[in-house]
């Protein structure tokens, strides 16, 4: 069953506003790569990464991943959200700043730029107490059931695509860009948890190693 209109922006509303990603979530699948420009100056140095997510929490949460990654490969990489808080303006001119101050020479932006969402009815598994009492006969129990059955839930199913560019401080410009897509699979009332940042965060440090972005 397909979501109704109201629901269905609820929903999309709600995954734009906080980007918590469930333990249900997939793998990465890593759709599209725009290969290292020739002229990009490449390999960088020192990396500001950036996540342009409206949850304060789920930005620090990837770009930390990110920042980890790339430091088992031997980049040096900073993330913004430690020289910022949550009134900090999310602008141009902010970013700018950062990169004078840790002298950065190349810029990830990593960024949420698709949601899809669908859902369906899902039944509940019933539960079961039992009580056990003995009777007058030998080896002879009497047995009560009582059964507990919710009411069936709703399950939703999210497919989300991220892009990540990586900018030449130099030229101001875009010399790389991934896209990767993953799918959610949860109940409405399931707790939220960032599993699936570690393989996003992954995916971007090993194709930049591979293309060249940074040091092996």
């Amino acid at each position: 069953m397909t979501m109704s209109t109201s629901v269905q922006h609820k929903t999309m509303a709600l995954i734009c506003a906080i980007f918590l990603l469930s333990a249900c979530a997939g793998g990465t699948k890593v759709t599209r790569v725009q290969h290292l420009d020739p002229a990009a100056d490449a390999p960088y140095k020192k990396i500001l990464v950036i996540a342009l997510l409206s949850s304060f929490d789920a930005r620090r949460y990837l770009e930390k991943e990110i920042v980890t990654q790339l430091a088992e490969l031997g980049t040096d990489a900073v993330a913004s959200t430690t020289m910022m808080d949550t009134r900090t303006p999310v602008t141009r001119e902010t970013f700018i700043a950062m990169v004078d101050k840790i002298g950065a020479d190349g810029v990830i932006i990593s960024q949420l730029v698709h949601v899809e969402s669908t859902s369906k009815l899902k039944d509940a598994r019933p539960q079961a107490t039992y009580n056990f009492r003995p009777t007058y006969y030998y080896n002879v129990w009497s047995v009560e059931l009582t059964e507990y059955v919710k009411p069936p839930g709703l399950e939703i199913a999210t497919q989300l695509v991220m892009a990540t560019q990586v900018f030449s401080v130099a030229t101001r410009e875009s010399v790389w860009t991934m896209e990767a897509e993953f799918e959610i699979v949860q109940d409405i009332d399931q707790a939220w948890s960032y599993s699936v940042f570690p393989n996003q965060a992954k995916e971007i440090s090993k194709l930049m190693s591979r293309d060249g972005l940074i040091l092996n």
